[in-house]
């Protein structure tokens, strides 16, 4: 093997030990996997047990996507429990906002602001073992008891129903139906849903997998060439 084709496979690798994220190239396009597991890591620091995501690794990663002439598509594999609000709907709406082609995959589960993270891709697929759960807002820490704490929770509760019901075909009555559900959840306000039930909600596109996602997102990136070709 020569020097040039390791230190090729070493670039590929490389991305997988620092951010979980890959690089497919094949004849049908160049492909970027991006993961998000864990939790979704904001301001705070979480444990370094924990499993997490950090915002400021992936929006500037983001951003690299959509600038580079190389790569022509993105595909999120999601398995994430939730995490910081206002980061998870930063990154939500960096991937909403992008203009190459963008596929979801939700694997294991996609949790909290993990749902929010889930339909931000242009297009959605989830297996159908895998679990979303949907509630209100929570804070953990000092909460000050005064009316305007609660209106700002309702404030950012409402962000992320419009974010949902906007980039998914589920109606606001049965999102927020879900939400406030009582009795499924243990000592908690809300409902877990698999694979189907999401796909019948209108929440996710379409049960599927690994193969399902990527040739979507290649037939997405052909169908852009074929679009620029007529223009």
């Amino acid at each position: 093997m020569d020097e040039e084709h390791v230190e090729e496979q070493r670039e590929d690798i490389q991305p997988i030990l620092d951010l979980g994220s890959s690089l497919i190239r094949g004849d049908r396009g160049t492909v970027y996997v991006l993961t998000i597991v864990g939790q979704i890591e904001g301001h705070q620091l979480l444990p370094p047990t924990s499993k997490s995501t950090k915002y400021e690794h992936v929006l500037p990663l983001l951003a690299s996507i959509e600038g580079s002439g190389e790569i022509d598509g993105l595909l999120i594999l999601l398995n994430n429990g939730g995490g910081d609000v206002e980061a998870g709907l930063a990154i939500s709406e960096v991937i909403s906002s992008m203009s190459k082609p963008t596929v979801s995959l939700v694997l294991g589960g996609s949790h909290s602001i993990g749902v929010p993270l889930a339909v931000s891709a242009k297009k959605s697929f989830i297996a159908p073992s895998a679990a979303m759960t949907i509630h209100p807002v929570r804070l953990n820490g000092l909460v000050i008891g005064v009316p305007q704490t609660f209106y700002y929770f309702e404030r950012i509760q409402e962000r992320i129903i419009q974010f949902v019901t906007a980039n998914s075909g589920v109606k606001r009555e049965a999102f927020t139906k879900l939400m406030l559900q009582t009795g499924e959840l243990a000592a908690d306000v809300g409902s877990v849903i698999y694979g189907e039930e999401a796909v019948e909600l209108g929440l996710i596109d379409q049960i599927g997998g690994l193969s399902d996602a990527l040739s979507c997102l290649y037939q997405m990136v052909e169908d852009g060439r074929t679009g620029d070709n007529k223009t």
